[in-house]
């Protein structure tokens, strides 16, 4: 039996540190900036609703270098590039995005514009569907029925697109369950949009009698 270990693991102890050093603070600096994300993206949607949109630019502006900063460590380690906690941040920056394009009538931004995967744009998008049921409650408190329509054909065609996309759960992180919330969010404003409209046409006849 030898005194000393025969294998000098010297080597690999240098080698997987390197790596594992590497892959640690990658995932420090994207937990660090996902907080921030989350915060500011929220942030710039409350703005959106105050109708204070160089706020919410000046937010989603932050919101970019955040995402552009924490990005790069993670090209060689994927695994925490699709973790839950990155894509639930940028999904976060998507629904500001998107929000931000709806309540302005602009089209809406691809995902290839906002630099952002296919799946946290669309569970923004499933859930800038509720951002779209919050403004059409304020447009049916403000008498705007019209306005409130168009918002609710716009929720219905958001929707009908995520149903279309019938992936495996698998590749879409969940997306099927923001696509149920949507439907229940579209199905409460049906709801409201009909209650109001059958009271506004009760109203004018009693008007014209």
């Amino acid at each position: 039996m030898p005194d000393s270990a025969s294998v000098d693991l010297g080597p690999l102890e240098e080698s997987v540190r390197r790596e594992l050093d590497a892959k640690y603070a990658a995932r420090e600096l994207a937990l660090k900036n996902c907080r921030q994300i989350i915060r500011s993206s929220a942030n710039a949607i409350r703005a959106l609703h105050r109708d204070e949109p160089e706020e919410a630019e000046r937010l989603l502006g932050e919101v970019k270098s955040l995402i552009r900063e924490a990005e790069p460590p993670l090209t060689d380690h994927q695994d925490i590039y699709h973790a839950g906690f990155f894509y639930d941040a940028v999904k976060e920056y998507a629904e500001a995005e998107i929000t931000a394009a709806l309540l302005s009538g602009r089209p809406l931004p691809l995902p290839e514009e906002l630099g952002l995967h296919a799946v946290p744009y669309l569970k923004g998008l499933g859930e800038a569907v509720g951002e779209q049921r919050r403004r059409l409650l304020d447009q049916l408190r403000s008498g705007k029925l019209s306005d409130a329509e168009a918002t609710f054909t716009d929720m219905e065609a958001i929707h009908d697109l995520l149903t279309a996309l019938d992936y495996p759960d698998g590749m879409t992180s969940g997306l099927r369950r923001t696509t149920d919330v949507a439907r229940s969010l579209i199905e409460r404003s049906r709801a409201d949009l009909t209650t109001t409209i059958v009271q506004e046409r009760l109203r004018a006849k009693l008007e014209e009698s």
